[in-house]
């Protein structure tokens, strides 16, 4: 028996690398052209303003957090709330029916078009919308998941069939999440350098090869421990759930949320060094995408191309992500992490937003003309997304307020995650001697310089001319 286990893991083991040979072969790159965020909208006012009060608002905020004790987040009330199976099962089917329609495109159409179902479900719905609804609502891909979904579907078939499958080898506890931080390095390096944002046979065969691993990491070390320290997606969106108001009740349930205070998943003193890095190279991943679009970017570095695209992006976001690891030696992981998630989120919105909303249309391309087939059952030959009905005044000021307003928000939350890490054990509401203070204060200092920073340079990378593609 337990040979014919060693054979099981061996062949699981297998699957692993061939997964990882399958996307590292089959989306080796040829040369793209440097692809536009949808829809840039002019400043209304002069850059120089907003670059301005932006960095004061949050130097301001930030000195306003520090001038006073540390806010004291609770856990979260005890309202529950049941999720309805009928939407349990509807949210798996259409993970399962959108993993399907990517890889069935990747298989029968050449050249997709405006219709393209891969660049439309993973990038925009999976890589913006899910971003965005995991953290301001809750653990949406809980239930959306694909890989999971196939795991249990096939745990099921065997059972049934009267197979037992082999017993999970234990996680090895030193990889951690940093799995899940290089997955992220990859997908942001495929959307940045290689598909710039469209999708194609690059993206559809990475999602292969990726359903491959991922699968063959559930099965050697068990579907639960695979996705909460290897599985990208399951990672990124837990990170970013930690913000969101609605939670898995305890312990963990399919069935049953939790109600808790907005940002309070973020005090927690636990937050280890692949995830501070995680959330460092999310936030890197959007600013790079801003900066590398502009004529400034291109008058220094010349016309992209994937490998000069990838050496710049990988000088810069090695560059961003140790900075944090290091100011998080000083300010402590649980202020740098804290602090980092509502920037990367309020990154998100502010450069993706029309990018969601002009690009998000192309659904009704999708379901005029599933798979590029020239079927146009909805009779819309022709029709492409629109952003004139947007008002860039309006725009400017949603991507603004998205940017400081993240910053504040990681301002509060680092300053209160710092505060637990310091007296992980002392009551709520524990008065702070001047002393104590005084010491908080001087480990936060990194945090303070870094989102004033990265405010300047997020919003400088928004309001420069964009570089177009001929």
């Amino acid at each position: 028996m337990s040979g014919g286990l060693a054979v099981v893991r061996s062949a699981a083991r297998l699957s692993l690398g061939a997964g990882l040979l399958l996307v590292l072969l089959e989306s080796q790159p040829s040369p793209v052209l440097a692809h536009s965020i949808a829809g840039r909208f002019p400043s209304p006012l002069p850059l120089g303003a907003y670059l301005a009060g932006a960095a004061i608002a949050v130097a301001l905020s930030f000195s306003l957090v520090l001038s006073r004790e540390p806010i004291s987040l609770r856990a979260g009330g005890q309202r529950t709330f049941v999720m309805p199976p009928f939407l349990r099962v509807l949210l798996r089917v259409t993970g399962l029916v959108g993993w399907a329609a990517v890889l069935l495109e990747t298989v029968l159409v050449a050249q997709p078009g405006d219709a393209d179902v891969g660049s439309l479900f993973l990038w925009v719905y999976g890589w913006v919308g899910l971003a965005v609804l995991s953290a301001l609502v809750g653990p949406i891909w809980t239930w959306l998941d694909p890989f999971d979904s196939l795991a249990r579907g096939a745990a099921a078939l065997t059972h049934r069939l009267g197979f037992e499958g082999p017993r999970p080898a234990t996680y090895p506890a030193r990889l951690g999440r940093w799995p899940a931080v290089v997955g992220y390095g990859y997908f942001i390096w495929l959307e940045l350098a290689v598909t710039n944002g469209g999708g194609g046979r690059y993206l559809g065969l990475s999602l292969a090869g990726y359903t491959v691993i991922t699968l063959a990491g559930m099965l050697v070390y068990g579907r639960e421990a695979w996705r909460r320290n290897a599985e990208t997606f399951s990672v990124w969106f837990e990170l970013l759930g930690r913000l969101a108001p609605l939670v898995l009740d305890d312990p963990p349930s399919l069935c049953r949320l939790r109600l808790r205070g907005y940002a309070t998943g973020l005090i927690r003193a636990a937050w280890t060094s692949p995830e501070v890095a995680f959330v460092a190279l999310a936030v890197a991943g959007v600013i790079f995408d801003g900066l590398s679009q502009t004529n400034i970017w291109f008058d220094a570095f010349g016309a992209a191309s994937v490998a000069s695209t990838t050496v710049q992006l990988a000088i810069f976001a090695a560059a961003i992500v140790t900075v944090a690891l290091l100011a998080s030696r000083v300010a402590g992981r649980a202020a740098i992490g804290a602090g980092l998630v509502p920037i990367a989120v309020g990154y998100i919105l502010a450069h993706y937003l029309t990018f969601l909303l002009i690009d998000g249309q192309r659904i009704i391309l999708v379901l005029d003309d599933p798979l590029s087939l020239g079927y146009h059952f909805l009779g819309l030959a022709g029709w492409e997304p629109s952003g004139a009905w947007l008002p860039p005044p309006l725009v400017w000021g949603a991507m603004l307020a998205s940017v400081v307003g993240g910053h504040m928000v990681g301002a509060i939350a680092g300053h209160a995650s710092a505060a637990v890490e310091v007296r992980p054990d002392a009551p709520a509401g524990t008065p702070w001697t001047a002393i104590g203070l005084a010491a908080l204060r001087r480990r936060e200092v990194p945090l303070a310089c870094l989102m004033v920073g990265l405010t300047v340079l997020t919003l400088w990378s928004l309001g420069q001319v964009v570089l177009r593609p001929a």
